[in-house]
Order: C-alpha cells, then structure tokens, then sequence
C-alpha cells in the first residue's frame, strides 16, 4: 500500500508518517511483554500525574490545527490528551490488545496521535487530504454513517471512505483485533513537533511491536 499526504494538509501544519507493520501475532502474552507494559504504564503515571497539559505546546498544536479546519475545540480532545486523561482517571492503561497497547503508550511517551487499522479491511492506498463532504464515515462504535463536513482533514482509503477524522476519531470496519495480521500505523504530529520526533516514533513503534508481536515493518 501506498500513504499519501497531500500538500492541502501539509500546509495547515500537519505533519504525518505512515508506518506499516505485517505477518504480526496479536494473540500471545508473555511475560517479558506484560513486564514492558506494567513498567511503561507506571513510567507514564509518574510524568503525568500534575503535570500541566494543558499548557503543553503539543497538545495545544493540535487544538491549533483543529480551528483551522474549524472544527470546535471543546468536544474534539486530541488523541494523546484524551488517552493521559483516562490514565489518571483509571491509574491504569485500558486493555485492548498488543499493537494498540503499545501505540497508545507510544502516543503518551511521544505526545503525537497515533492509530492503527487493519490493512485487511480497507480498500487499497491511504490518503491524507481535506474532506469534500462526499466521503462515507463510520466511526468506531457506530453502524450508521455520519454526515462528512468539507474542509476538514482526514486519512481516505481508495473507496471514499473516512478510516480517520482528523486524529480523533478512527472507524469501525478496520479496528485492530487480536485476529489483525496486517497493520497500518498513523503517526501524526503538529507545528509544535519536529519531524525528528515522528522519525524516532516510528522506529520505536516498529522495533516494540515486532519484538512483541513479530512481523516486518517498513515506513510509506
């Protein structure tokens, strides 16, 4: 597959990687994977707890980049920020599965938004491009489309259809389950984030998840 960034979204201030990992084994546990989470998390409750987030310069980046699509900033929380809340709130990092455990903790570490889809299910090539309002969008949770408002950004396979609005909201039919052997992984950033930090992301991304999870990886 091939991810496309087009020069619309560069131009906001939108800085993006794609990273894509195969052959992966979601479903084994081991120790020294349980060990690695547990002493992540416990890293990631020590940085976090009263910190001033909301004063961070990333975070803020991407609130910046929301109001340039116009999009409001109270009801879209960035990824990362949400992800540190409900840390706090739970003094735990939710269980999904291996790959989206380890992105997410990624996500924390790094502050950037990251998200992962199963290349299995969706059409062809990814691109990142400002909506026209004709795409379909079925977000995570949801079995109805929802209306796709033109203008703003967001990750389009070769159907029309939205597997990420913005950074926020992924999509239903390409989640990652324990049964996903092919991932596409986001790795998106904003003016406040040096294209080093995206490049160091997604090396690490790629050498945790293969070492727990097996596969090859490679950067789009």
């Amino acid at each position: 597959m091939e991810f496309i960034v087009l020069d619309e979204v560069k131009n906001l201030g939108v800085k993006a990687l794609g990273v894509e990992i195969n052959n992966i084994d979601n479903h084994t546990i081991t120790e020294e994977y349980t060990s690695w989470r547990q002493a992540a998390v416990q890293e990631l409750l020590a940085y976090y707890t009263d910190y001033d987030y909301k004063n961070d310069p990333v975070f803020e980046g991407f609130y910046r980049l929301h109001e340039k699509v116009g999009v409001p900033r109270r009801k879209n929380i960035p990824a990362c920020e949400n992800l540190v809340k409900l840390l706090l709130k739970k003094q735990e990092l939710f269980a999904i599965n291996k790959t989206v455990d380890i992105y997410n903790i990624l996500s924390m570490r790094s502050k950037l938004a990251l998200g992962a889809h199963d290349i299995d299910r969706f059409a062809g090539n990814v691109t990142l491009k400002l909506t026209d309002g004709t795409e379909k969008f079925v977000p995570l949770g949801s079995d109805e489309p929802k209306p796709v408002r033109p203008g703003e950004y967001s990750y389009v396979d070769d159907d029309n259809e939205v597997i990420c609005h913005l950074e926020i909201r992924q999509v239903e039919k390409d989640k990652v389950t324990e049964d996903s052997k092919n991932i596409f992984y986001i790795i998106q950033g904003n003016e406040a984030t040096p294209e080093e930090l995206l490049q160091d992301t997604a090396a690490e991304l790629i050498r945790l998840t293969t070492r727990f999870c097996g596969g090859a990886g490679r950067l789009l």
